[in-house]
């Protein structure tokens, strides 16, 4: 067999690996979203279940004036409210830590001190999402309490709001040890968790910090670089991503772009 169908069969294999596994994280999400749909007594219509496909990318207009790209994967599972009075975000949110509990969804029970839920207004129009809570956060429970988070907060100050009025999550709700990065089964168990945070929130615009918060919300592996500066859609909500507080503290000279990212979102609220 010759070198080139050696490499051409080794990549067809790592593909398959990799279908495999992002297939098994697809089945790991659907099960626990559907165990917090019944944990909330929400039905989820088939018809949503049945949009769970291949994402797709659609380019819609922006705050700005320009073009966004739409992330059409994970869908939004409407909530039946056929004769109810939908509940105010403060109660959802309450029922969704709830329906968290104890979390024992995955490894990371067994290393963490407490769980971050998050935090802020429940009617905030900005949501800031970041990517794990860090020893601080881990100590105390809250998210963005470290070094990176009171830059985070100076950020939001800048932008004329107090943390107050926002609110701040984390795609993990514990801490990876060591604060290495998230990995594919831990994302797969917490992201129907933020999936519900964001919608009982239903604000303006999301932040993402970072990488893998990036990454997870638009299902994408466009690099950080490329995403941030421009706006892009999440369930019918405006997703401007930009770099992490984290990453600031070591790139100060990055801080210039974050501060562009942060004018557009402050004249897009």
């Amino acid at each position: 067999m010759q070198k080139s169908e050696t490499t051409g069969m080794e990549a067809a294999l790592m593909k398959a690996g990799a279908s495999r596994q992002e297939l098994r994280r697809m089945v790991a999400a659907l099960r626990t979203r559907l165990q917090l749909d019944m944990a909330l007594n929400r039905a989820v219509p088939a018809s949503s279940l049945r949009k769970q496909g291949v994402p797709k990318r659609v380019s819609e207009a922006a705050p700005d004036g320009g073009r966004v790209e739409r992330a059409s994967f994970p869908e939004r599972f409407p909530i039946e409210t056929a004769g109810q009075t939908p509940d105010p975000p403060e109660q959802i949110l309450e029922n969704v830590r709830e329906a968290l509990g104890d979390c024992r969804r995955c490894p990371l029970c067994k290393t963490r001190t407490n769980l971050v839920f998050g935090e802020g207004h429940p009617h905030a129009k900005l949501v800031f999402v970041g990517e794990a809570p860090g020893a601080d956060e881990d100590r105390q429970g809250l998210p963005f309490v470290g070094k990176a988070g009171q830059l985070l907060t100076r950020i939001i100050v800048a932008m004329g709001l107090e943390r107050r009025d926002v609110y701040i999550c984390n795609i993990l709700k514990c801490r990876p040890p060591e604060n290495r990065n998230p990995r594919p089964e831990e994302i797969a168990a917490c992201e129907p968790f933020l999936i519900r945070q964001l919608q009982a929130i239903g604000p303006k615009m999301i932040c993402a910090l970072g990488t893998f918060s990036a990454h997870t919300l638009l299902k994408t592996e466009i690099p950080i670089s490329q995403l941030r500066g421009r706006f892009h859609r999440y369930q019918g909500m405006d997703l401007m991503p930009t770099y992490h507080p984290a990453y600031l503290l070591r790139n100060p000279a990055a801080k210039r772009q974050v501060w562009e990212d942060v004018q557009k979102i402050m004249k897009a609220l």
